[in-house]
């Protein structure tokens, strides 16, 4: 399933991505709608705060309903603790040019 941050709180705008046959099938969904949008977002030299709080805005919140197991809070996928550390992972500074290269 997938809800719209824009829309907060709208289950109006939540729709259905998909039904898939493993668990690992949907997390590879779900974390794809994160990365295409902050791909999309993310500007070189933009700070992770920055593209963090434009997917909190305007991105995608996927999660997954898993209904052959009982709910188990601590298995689930959480869209926005993975866009945080996808925001830091693309806004970290390029790594410095090694000195043998020099």
């Amino acid at each position: 399933m997938v809800d719209d941050n824009f829309h907060y709180m709208d289950e109006s705008q939540r729709y259905l991505k998909g039904e898939y046959a493993s668990y690992a099938e949907a997390l590879a969904t779900c974390r794809g709608i994160v990365d295409q949008f902050l791909r999309y977002e993310h500007v070189p030299g933009m700070p992770a705060s920055t593209l963090y709080f434009r997917y909190m805005m305007f991105g995608e919140d996927p999660f997954i309903v898993d209904h052959s197991e009982p709910s188990d809070p601590s298995s689930g996928f959480s869209a926005w603790d993975y866009a945080k550390v996808r925001c830091q992972e693309l806004c970290a500074p390029a790594p410095e040019a090694s000195a043998a290269c020099a």
